[in-house]
């Protein structure tokens, strides 16, 4: 796959990505807002096998953001199974240099484009700790609506957060 957007790209991730994404997602600012599935601290090893399990795996779900030089961060898609069939759960995270930049709202935009027009998803949801309000800005900047805030609904790093439910629906849906 591969999606410009201003100078940036969604690519396939490779082998060659793991010291980059490594860098970046060693940051435990990024992992506070991330599931626990999300290492921390990140080392390259982990970077490596997340890697290979993407590359393997019969539909690839998760792809580089990229510049000219290296993998920035990395977004991705879980898609639904039974009745949810037609949607899919999108999740991301950049580096932290990258943080405000207007970078994630783009790739948001253009990766929500694609999962509408070549998987024929109806809606596409996403989950935002009550802990990362950057985030759910990215979100409503890239076509999402907040459906639900879920009361204290995870708990990270000990704490008990909310979690906000977003959505965006396929153009021309009447949800």
């Amino acid at each position: 796959m591969l999606l410009n957007f201003s100078e940036y790209r969604i690519r396939d991730l490779a082998p060659t990505d793991a010291p980059a994404i490594a860098k970046h997602a060693d940051n435990p600012r990024i992992a506070d807002v991330m599931r626990d599935l999300f290492p921390s601290p990140y080392a390259l090893s982990d970077a490596e096998e997340f890697i290979t399990r993407i590359t393997s795996a019969e539909l690839e779900t998760a792809f580089a953001i990229a510049n000219n030089k290296e993998a920035i961060g990395v977004i991705g898609f879980i898609p639904g199974q039974d009745v949810y069939c037609h949607s899919a759960e999108i999740g991301y995270w950049i580096g932290e240099e990258y943080w405000g930049s207007g970078i994630m709202t783009g790739a948001i935009k253009v990766f929500t484009a694609h999962l509408f027009e070549n998987f024929g998803f109806n809606r596409l949801s996403a989950g935002v700790f009550s802990s990362n309000p950057a985030s759910a800005r990215v979100l409503e900047k890239a076509g999402f609506t907040r459906d639900a805030v879920l009361r204290a609904h995870v708990t990270k790093n000990g704490d008990v957060l909310d979690e906000h439910l977003y959505s965006r629906l396929r153009p021309g849906l009447v949800g």
